[in-house]
């Protein structure tokens, strides 16, 4: 009896076992669940040609328009004036910058004026003799004669006869060398010849100061020029008192100038060319870095757009039918972030934002707003 048991429960064992076997199998060729196809919502724009003004960016640093190397050109001591020599000092046009000490020299000019008034006094018996009628000139000349002042310029001769007694007494020599003398004497002040601003002073009260050597740096602080490199493309488009727009580097002011000097020539190197730009604004400074913006020139029956949608140079995408496909576009004008396109007909669908994986035949939807983008 426990021999028939033990063979019924092998039985039933493995008839379970083939059901079960069956059933597993059957299971496996059923169809796997079909994902639902995820469709992208993209932001568009309608393309409208029109006319977009290409505006060219360019950058450089500020220099002043009126500056002034101080340099001398005599030797001396450095004479304390009314104002300390020292960066930073504003001085008036005409205002004494620097004044070297010139007593040793003023001496041998005064020393020269006075032998100019001797000889001439000295022929004033023949003049009164031999040339009655220019006597009086000459008598006037030595009267308003003043050591103290510069030398008048002598009486015109209005003969051969008076030009040739004049000139062989070497009164005219006499006349020359002092003025001479005189020119270097003022170049023992130097003075401002604009209002502005001490920027470098490289000397001091009480210095020995040496020919040709250099004392300082001087500038007009209302007044200055952005140097800019510009593509030789837009050469001939840059037109001299064009209004150009400047910013900081932080886009947080903005000052208007104009195109001052265009040069001439074409860097060979770096195939650019060379525009000024002249600013007028109390808060500039100079060494400050600015960005201009040229406006270059207008280009017809065109369309701007971001540039990372520019596909492999010159194509971009248009929605037909809710599904992406690319059309071949002709770019004029690349900028850092946009670019200026022409082949696109109005009314056509393009993307205004990219879409990440991106392709030809793609289905996608719009979106009502930016928020709704997936």
């Amino acid at each position: 009896m426990r021999k028939i048991i033990l063979a019924g429960i092998g039985i039933v064992l493995i008839v379970v076992s083939i059901l079960g076997a069956k059933t597993i199998i059957a299971n496996k060729h059923k169809p796997k669940p079909v994902k639902e196809k995820v469709v992208k919502t993209v932001i568009t724009d309608t393309v409208l040609n029109s006319d977009v003004k290409i505006v060219v960016p360019a950058n450089g640093s500020l220099t002043a328009k009126q500056r002034l190397e101080i340099y001398t050109e005599v030797q001396g001591i450095f004479k304390t004036g009314n104002k300390l020599f020292k960066p930073g000092q504003e001085y008036k046009a005409g205002e004494p910058l620097i004044r070297i000490d010139a007593s040793e020299y003023y001496a041998s000019v005064q020393s020269a004026k006075s032998e100019l008034y001797n000889s001439i006094a000295a022929i004033m018996p023949d003049l009164r003799l031999d040339f009655p009628d220019v006597f009086q000139k000459w008598q006037n000349y030595l009267s308003g004669f003043d050591l103290s002042k510069t030398t008048p310029k002598l009486p015109e001769m209005t003969s051969d006869k008076e030009n040739y007694f004049i000139t062989g007494r070497g009164i005219v020599t006499s006349y020359y060398s002092v003025k001479n003398l005189e020119q270097r004497l003022a170049k023992y002040t130097i003075s401002a010849p604009f209002t502005g601003i001490l920027t470098e002073a490289l000397v001091t009260e009480g210095s020995l100061i040496r020919s040709g050597q250099k004392l300082g740096e001087f500038i007009n602080p209302s007044v200055y020029e952005m140097e800019v490199a510009i593509s030789k493309t837009y050469a001939s488009l840059l037109k001299v008192g064009e209004s150009v727009v400047l910013n900081d580097l932080d886009n947080t002011e903005t000052y208007t100038g104009k195109i001052s000097r265009i040069n001439g020539s074409i860097d060979a190197t770096t195939q650019t060319i060379t525009a000024y730009i002249e600013v007028k604004d109390s808060a500039l400074k100079e060494g400050m870095y600015l960005e201009a913006k040229l406006d270059a020139k207008t280009e017809t029956n065109a369309y701007e757009m971001d540039r990372n949608l520019l596909q492999d140079g010159d194509q971009v995408f248009v929605v037909k039918n809710n599904v992406l496909e690319l059309i071949n576009v002709t770019p004029v004008y690349f900028s850092d972030a946009k670019v200026v396109i022409k082949g696109i007909p109005n009314n056509t669908v393009v993307l205004k934002k990219s879409v990440p994986g991106a392709y030809s035949g793609m289905r996608v939807k719009y979106a009502k707003s930016l928020d709704t983008v997936e």
